[in-house]
């Protein structure tokens, strides 16, 4: 996890802001539907970075306690 997954979440939520905001101008439900779509998934891709992130930071924590470091 890191800055590389974050800034694959962050591009796939604007291709999904993309896609909804053309559906929108076109009229195209499917399109914007997988606007949608695609910004959520970025979404939860995010927070399962982010609490991976959370839980390395947590056990590195505990490891410098139990060494001293």
């Amino acid at each position: 996890m890191g800055a590389t997954d974050d800034a694959q979440n962050k591009a796939e939520d604007l291709k999904g802001r993309g896609k909804e905001a053309a559906g929108s101008l076109t009229g195209d439900d499917d399109l914007k539907n997988e606007g949608k779509g695609d910004q959520a998934q970025a979404d939860a891709k995010q927070k399962v970075s982010d609490a991976a992130d959370a839980v390395k930071d947590k056990v590195d924590d505990i490891k410098n306690k139990l060494t001293g470091h």
